[in-house]
């Protein structure tokens, strides 16, 4: 029988998209297999998620990670030495435990997330299987409808406009390959467009264009003017999904936007984006109210729940019981799930198993400062979440994640199945309701 005992970890320091310090962590069994996985890093966070543990001081802008790694090489190795690593839970749970504080401070979310993620994939090693399937196990599994950055703004872009992150989806599309391909051709559309108007000037965090635009509605504009010039129809064949971010410009209430200098109250916050909803193809809205907003989140769901996916990220930071409770109170029918902001895979699975039971979407999720690592693509698929969202469709950190899904999806061969419309909340309610 193969021996699955934990018999080393190490933690070594490697470099994410942003050219800053993160945290690699190894972890080798006693059969002799090992599992590796890298520790992403935000920039728009919700005030409830786990923190990195960064050393501070001169070298590389206070953000090395030296401490972060004394932990993983003593502590964290100490401890789950002769753990089992087909007890996932249990890891997770040590590891929480040996942390101690309710944000993972002590010893640092990058190093318990890395750790727990490589914990995972030394599993899924021994068991001889790719991680997908072994996540999966007897379970069904679909590949992901694909949420593709096209303009990066908000804080991944200086504030340049005030919506984080114009994106397009393919729910039309036959298969997670065409998806792919539909959203090249828009890519590629909306960097001529940019081209022809002169604002053309480099890409954001995530790979999407540099939004050079004068308000958001002209973002929305040519975001939908470049699904027509590919060829495809907009809100048919691919639709607009947002991530407002507004914590990140709102809070008591108030939201200031960059471009114009106005501030909304909440009803004029949703009063906007609903004019939006109504004049381009939107078929999801990321964090439309900031996350002490609860109330505005129960309105603008009221509204618009029916035709839109209503994601909460800041709002939820992938905590079930936060899930449990926004669906309690009607302010949601989505969940982002990124496994570094809840700490470890179990919390993470945790919240996304809420967020199905409530009936919500489910979207696995990269950050803005990512690696080669592609462990969420197989969590999307595994977990069978009907939704991944990684960034642009350009910089090898996010493509790497995207041409992973495509080799599971090649190895579905004729038993894969693609989420498309199914992965949306609001249209399975319409579909249910109208006998389809």
């Amino acid at each position: 029988m193969t021996d699955t005992t934990i018999a080393q970890v190490r933690g070594r320091r490697v470099w994410d998209s942003r050219g800053r310090p993160t945290v690699e962590v190894e972890v080798t069994l006693k059969c002799g297999v090992s599992g590796r996985a890298i520790a992403p890093a935000g920039a728009s966070m919700g005030t409830g998620e786990a923190v990195d543990l960064r050393d501070g001081g001169d070298a590389f802008g206070g953000l090395d990670v030296n401490n972060a790694l004394a932990g993983v090489n003593g502590e964290i190795a100490s401890e789950l030495r002769s753990m089992d690593a087909y007890a996932q839970s249990e890891v997770d749970t040590r590891l929480v435990q040996l942390d101690g504080t309710p944000n993972r401070s002590r010893l640092g979310g990058n190093a318990i997330v890395a750790t727990s993620m490589a914990v995972l994939h030394a599993a899924a090693a021994a068991s001889g299987q790719p991680l997908w399937r072994y996540l999966a196990g007897d379970g069904p599994v679909r590949t992901p409808l694909p949420e593709i950055q096209i303009f990066g703004g908000g804080a991944h872009a200086a504030r340049r406009v005030d919506v984080q992150d114009f994106m397009v989806m393919c729910p039309a599309a036959a298969n997670f390959g065409e998806a792919l391909e539909w959203t090249a051709e828009v890519y590629r559309a909306a960097g001529a467009l940019m081209k022809q108007a002169g604002r053309l000037q480099g890409v954001a965090d995530e790979g999407g264009y540099w939004p050079a635009f004068d308000t958001n509605e002209e973002a929305l504009e040519t975001l939908t003017r470049a699904i027509s010039d590919a060829g495809l129809r907009p809100g048919k064949d691919v639709g607009i999904s947002l991530d407002i971010a507004a914590s990140e410009f709102g809070c008591d209430g108030r939201y200031t936007l960059a471009l114009d200098g106005r501030t909304l109250d909440t009803a004029q916050m949703i009063d906007m984006l609903g004019r939006w909803l109504d004049a381009y193809p939107i078929l999801s809205i990321e964090d439309p109210l900031a996350e002490d907003d609860a109330a505005g989140f129960r309105q603008f769901t009221e509204m618009y729940g029916s035709r839109c996916q209503i994601i909460g990220d800041d709002f939820l930071v992938t905590n079930a019981e936060r899930v449990k409770a926004a669906a309690s109170a009607g302010a949601l029918n989505a969940v982002l799930i990124k496994p570094n902001q809840a700490g470890t895979i179990s919390e993470a699975h945790a919240a996304l198993t809420a967020g199905k039971q409530a009936g919500f979407g489910t979207i696995v999720s990269a950050r803005s400062g990512e690696t080669e690592d592609v462990t969420i693509a197989h969590l999307a698929v595994g977990w069978n979440a009907g939704q991944l969202k990684v960034g642009s469709f350009s910089r090898s950190e996010r493509m790497a994640k995207w041409n992973e899904v495509l080799r599971i999806e090649e190895s579905l061969g004729r038993q894969a199945l693609f989420s498309g419309w199914t992965a949306l909340p609001f249209h399975g309610r319409q579909a249910a309701a109208s006998g389809r």
